[in-house]
């Protein structure tokens, strides 16, 4: 098997990791498996000879790590720098900057959100990372993020459906005890 190959088949293994971290309504099971999505996602780029996505991805695996221990923006404002001075050696070509883009939106939405705020900043990272992959050939990361993107906005409908009838028992609930006033 070839480089080329085994880059590919690794993508299609991130696709599937891809999908079971955003199927997740918990916060820190999503985190986790991010994490093993990044790092196999940064072999199969390097695999595949997109080195600006794989210095991205590489960097987010560890920005996934360091989310899981804070959610500081000062942390959140290292890594972003560290991604644009990183990859700022990498790219060649204005696309390049689109995984760079993406990364960024991921590790603000991870060290600085929550919940539903969380998902759209990872819902906009995708969007950049699904426009990078089209572009460099990644056949599972097209489709790890095409299918992110439908399975993230399936969970924020999941976890805006939760919230509101959450918001409608508390509602209720006081209500009630007016009513027993």
């Amino acid at each position: 098997m070839d480089m080329m190959m085994l880059g590919q088949a690794l993508g299609v293994l991130s696709f599937a990791l891809g999908v079971a971290s955003f199927l997740q309504k918990d916060d820190k099971r999503l985190k986790q498996l991010m994490l093993l999505m990044n790092i196999n996602h940064s072999i199969h780029f390097f695999l595949i000879g997109a080195m600006t996505s794989a210095v991205s991805v590489a960097l987010g695996a560890g920005r996934t790590a360091m989310s899981m221990k804070t959610s500081s923006p000062w942390v959140a404002a290292l890594f972003v720098a560290a991604l644009v001075g990183v990859s700022s050696q990498w790219a060649q070509a204005w696309y390049d900057w689109l995984a760079v883009a993406g990364a960024s939106c991921g590790t603000v939405g991870l060290f600085c959100l929550t919940g539903i705020k969380m998902r759209l900043a990872l819902l906009s990272g995708s969007l950049c990372w699904l426009t990078n992959n089209l572009i460099v050939g990644s056949i599972g990361g097209v489709l790890l993020e095409s299918l992110a993107i439908c399975v993230n906005l399936s969970t924020i409908y999941a976890l805006h459906k939760i919230n509101r009838i959450d918001s409608h028992s508390a509602v209720l609930d006081s209500e009630k005890a007016c009513a027993n006033c």
